[in-house]
C-alpha cells in the first residue's frame, strides 16, 4: 500500500470509529452491529398530534394538526438536521388540478426550523387533509422464491409502516383519496416512501403527475455563486423508476434536487442552492384510475449517510440492497454456452456437472430463440433442462429486446420527428405495442413450457419515450413511459415469485433482478490475455464500490469475442492455462461470478483439475467471498493490488487478496484495514493453509502482514 493510501485508509477508518463509537459508552456501529437499532413507531403528546418514526439511526417526526406533516428529520448517527423548512407530504395532479398532499403554512423562515414554529403554521385549505394513520410491519413487494444459495436475510425485511392517509380538499368533492406510506427499516438508516390514490368516486379521474417526496433538506454546501458542481447531499436517494445503466447514479430518473425560491434567506445569490429534493416520475404517469381503481407510485429509497469517506458511503449502499433486495446474494457460478446443439448442451451438462459449476446459459450467438414457439422445439428445450435438473443443475438464456428493431408500426415514435427512432438504442419496439404485449406473453409461455431457470434479458427497457397513438397499451406520449416501466417490471417480478434468475445489463435490482455487469467495456475483451487479466481486476475493484460481489458479472473469453484473434481467446485452454486460472483464481478471490463463454469448460485433465480448485475453494470459503470488499489498493499493473472481503457475523472476518501483476518478485509488509470485521483487539491470521498467527490491531484497527510474491503471483489470507 503506498503512503498515501495508508493515510486515506486511516482517516477513513478514524472517521469510521468516530461515527460508530468504538468507544467506552458509545453507540455501536450499525455497519458492525446492527441489531440493536430495531424501527418504531412513537406517539407523543395527550392528544398523540406528534408521531415520530424512529430507530436509532434516524428520526423523520410528523406533527398531525392542524394537517399532517414533516416537522423534523434527524440523522441521529452523524447527530445532524436534516429538515430545514416544513413542505407538504406529496402533491398531485387530478385532471389538469395540482393539490399538495398535506403540510403546513406560513413559516417564515426556510433556512433552518425550530421546534416552536410549526405551532405557528396553518393548514392551506386547498390542499389534501389528513384523517388518520395506520402502522404495522413492513410488507413484501413481491414474492421470492429461494431456490439457491443465498445469504441468509429475512423477507420482507424487519421494521415497520406507517401509513398517513388524507382526504380531498372541499375545492375537490368527490375527488381520491391519497396514503402516503412510510416504511423504516430495521438495522440501517433507511427509510422509504411511496403513494396510493384510490378513486371512491363514480367517474374516471386522471392523474397525470405526481411528487411522492418533496424535503427542504439543510444545504452541504453554501456559494453566493454558482459552482461548476454542488457539493453532494449525505442523503443517498433511488427509487425502483429505473432504467437503462448499470449504476444507481446513472439509473435514475426519479430523483431530483432542485432550487428553493421560497428559501430567499440562502447565500447564493441567484436563489439556485440545489436543496429542495423532488421525487417524481420525469413525465407521466397520466394514468386513469377508473371507479374503485387504484394507483400505487414508485417507491423511493432514503439512505443517510453518517461520514464522507467513500468506503463507509459504499458499504451503506451495498448493505441497503441486500436489505431490500436480498435476491441480488444469489452468486452461481455459470457457464455461458455459445451453442443450442444437443449434443453440446449435454457435453456441458457433463462438465458443468463435473466441476461444480451450477447454472448454463444459452448465450447470445447460441441459437437460442425464446420467440420460437414451436412445440417440437419447446420439447426438446424441456428435455434437456430436465436432464440438466437430474444433475443438480440450472439452465436458462439470453433473450434481446429492446436494442433491436422491429417494424414502423411496432417501434417507439420519436416525439420529436413523428416517426420511428431517437431511442436509446436508435430503434426499439415499444412494450406497449401489439408486438411488445406478446413477447411477454411468449416469454412467460417459454419458461412455463420448458422448465428453464434463467432469462439473460439484454437491451431491457431503457426508458424509451414513445409517441405513438395507436399502441395497445398507452394512450400517447406522457403515458408511454409509465405504462413500459410497468410491463417490464410486473414481468421481473413475475420472474422472481417462480425463482426464475435475471441476468439483466441495466439497473433493475429494485424490480427483481439479480445480477448486472461489474463494469466493463466489451470489446476489451478482444485485446491480449495479459491485458485482460489487470484490466478485469480493475473493474472488479471499482465495480464493487456500491455492488455487493454478487451483484456484477465479469467475462472470460474462452472462445473469441468482439475480435481479437488468437491472443485474445483462452482456447485451446490447456495451451492457455496460465490466463485461464488467472482469470479463475481473481473472480472467485473476489467472489464475482464471471460468463465463462465457449463450448467446454476444460479440455484435459490439468485443466479440468485447475476449473475443479478454484470452484471448490469458492464453495468452501463462499460465505466471505460473497461478503463486502474493502478496496486495500486498486490494479495498476506496476506494483501489488488487492482487496479485503469482511464479515462481523462469520467466525472467519475477513479474507484479504494480495495481487503480484508484475515481472519481478516483490517482498513487504502489506497493511490490511480490519476494522469492518468486527475486530478490536487482535487477529488470527493465516496464509492460504499455512500456519495462524496472532496479531494485534493498532488504534487504527489495522495490522501489517509480511507478502511475498513471485511475478504474477497471487495468494490469500484469511482473519478470524
Amino acid at each position: 500500500m503506498t503512503r498515501a493510501a495508508a493515510t486515506l485508509m486511516v482517516v477513513s477508518l478514524i472517521t469510521a470509529a468516530a461515527c460508530s463509537g468504538r468507544g467506552p459508552g458509545a453507540k455501536p456501529d450499525w455497519l458492525i452491529h446492527p441489531s440493536s437499532f430495531r424501527a418504531s413507531v412513537r406517539v407523543e403528546g395527550a392528544e398523540g398530534r406528534i408521531i415520530h418514526l424512529e430507530n436509532g439511526l434516524i428520526r423523520r417526526t410528523f406533527r398531525l394538526s392542524p394537517n399532517a406533516a414533516c416537522v423534523d428529520l434527524r440523522n441521529l448517527a452523524s447527530d445532524e438536521a436534516v429538515l430545514r423548512a416544513v413542505r407538504p407530504e406529496a402533491s398531485v395532479v387530478i385532471d389538469g388540478r395540482p393539490f399538495d398532499v398535506g403540510g403546513l403554512a406560513g413559516g417564515a423562515e426556510h433556512g433552518y426550523l425550530l421546534d416552536s414554529w410549526p405551532d405557528a403554521m396553518t393548514a392551506d385549505p386547498g390542499a389534501y387533509r389528513f384523517r388518520d394513520y395506520q402502522t404495522g410491519p413492513i410488507e413484501e413487494r413481491m414474492r421470492w422464491d429461494r431456490k439457491r444459495y443465498a445469504e441468509d436475510r429475512p423477507w420482507p425485511p424487519g421494521g415497520v409502516s406507517l401509513v398517513l392517509r388524507f382526504d380531498p380538499p372541499a375545492s375537490l368533492p368527490g375527488g381520491p383519496r391519497v396514503s402516503v406510506i412510510y416504511e423504516l427499516y430495521d438495522g440501517l438508516p433507511l427509510l422509504s416512501k411511496r403513494l396510493v390514490v384510490e378513486n371512491g368516486g363514480d367517474r374516471t379521474i386522471r392523474l397525470d403527475s405526481f411528487k411522492s417526496e418533496i424535503l427542504a433538506a439543510v444545504e452541504p454546501e453554501s456559494s453566493v455563486n454558482i459552482p461548476a458542481d454542488w457539493e453532494p447531499q449525505s442523503l443517498h436517494v433511488e427509487s425502483d423508476y429505473a432504467f437503462l445503466a448499470d449504476s444507481s447514479k446513472t439509473a435514475a430518473r426519479t430523483t431530483f434536487w432542485v432550487p428553493d425560491p421560497a428559501y430567499t434567506s440562502q447565500v447564493n445569490y441567484q436563489l439556485q442552492t440545489p436543496c429542495l429534493l423532488e421525487s417524481r416520475p420525469p413525465i407521466g404517469p397520466d394514468v386513469d384510475i377508473p371507479p374503485g381503481g387504484a394507483f400505487g407510485s414508485f417507491t423511493t429509497y432514503e439512505l443517510f449517510f453518517d461520514a464522507t469517506d467513500r468506503e463507509r458511503r459504499g458499504l451503506s449502499v451495498r448493505r441497503m440492497y441486500r436489505t431490500i433486495a436480498p435476491w441480488v446474494t444469489e452468486n452461481p457460478i455459470l457457464m455461458h454456452l455459445k451453442s443450442t446443439d444437443p449434443a453440446t448442451i449435454r457435453a456441458a451438462i457433463d462438465q458443468c456437472a463435473e466441476t461444480g459449476f451450477e447454472m448454463i446459459i444459452l448465450s447470445f450467438g447460441s441459437g437460442l430463440d425464446m420467440e420460437d414457439e414451436g412445440p417440437v422445439r419447446l420439447d426438446g428445450l424441456r428435455e434437456l433442462a430436465d436432464e440438466a435438473h437430474r444433475r443438480g443443475l440450472e439452465i436458462g438464456g439470453y433473450s434481446l429486446l429492446a436494442s433491436r428493431r422491429v417494424d414502423d408500426t411496432t417501434d417507439v415514435v420519436d416525439p420529436k420527428t413523428g416517426r420511428p427512432g431517437g431511442a436509446a438504442f436508435g430503434h426499439s419496439p415499444c412494450l406497449q405495442s401489439a408486438w411488445g404485449q406478446d413477447y411477454f406473453r411468449k416469454l412467460r409461455a417459454f419458461f412455463e413450457r420448458t422448465g428453464f431457470d434463467i432469462l439473460e434479458h439484454d437491451g431491457s427497457y431503457p426508458g424509451d419515450l414513445c409517441a405513438s397513438t395507436s399502441h395497445p397499451g398507452h394512450r400517447g406520449l406522457a403515458d408511454s413511459q409509465w405504462t413500459q416501466w410497468q410491463r417490464i417490471t410486473d414481468f421481473y417480478r413475475w420472474c422472481r415469485g417462480r425463482g426464475i434468475y435475471l441476468n439483466v445489463p441495466d439497473w433493475y435490482f429494485l424490480g427483481g433482478s439479480n445480477k448486472c455487469a461489474m463494469g466493463y467495456r466489451e470489446v476489451n475483451w478482444s485485446l491480449p490475455r495479459d491485458r485482460q487479466v489487470v484490466l478485469a481486476r480493475q473493474n472488479i475493484f471499482d465495480g464493487t464500490w456500491q455492488k455487493t460481489p454478487s451483484m456484477g458479472w465479469m467475462f472470460v473469453p474462452l472462445v473469441q469475442y468482439h475480435g481479437g484473434g488468437a491472443d485474445a481467446i483462452l482456447e485451446p485452454l490447456a495451451d492457455h492455462l496460465d490466463a485461464y486460472e488467472a482469470h479463475l483464481a481473481q473472480n472467485f478471490l473476489s467472489g464475482v461470478q464471471a460468463c465463462y463463454r465457449g463450448t467446454r469448460l476444460y479440455d484435459t485433465d490439468a485443466t479440468k483439475a485447475v476449473v475443479k480448485r478454484w470452484v471448490a475453494f469458492y464453495k468452501a470459503n463462499r460465505a466471505i467471498l460473497d461478503s463486502d470488499i474493502i478496496h486495500v489498493r486498486r490494479p495498476d499493473g506496476r506494483d501489488l493490488d488487492g482487496i479485503l472481503h469482511v464479515n462481523p457475523v462469520l467466525a472467519v472476518k475477513g479474507l484479504a487478496v494480495v495481487y503480484n501483476p508484475t515481472d519481478r518478485e516483490i517482498a513487504r509488509d502489506w497493511t490490511l484495514p480490519l476494522y469492518y470485521t468486527g475486530l478490536a483487539a487482535e487477529a488470527r491470521v493465516r496464509e492460504r493453509d499455512g500456519p495462524g498467527r496472532t496479531y494485534e490491531l493498532d488504534r487504527s484497527f489495522r495490522i501489517s502482514v509480511p507478502v511475498r510474491l513471485a511475478p504474477r503471483a497471487w495468494t490469500w489470507f484469511t482473519i478470524e
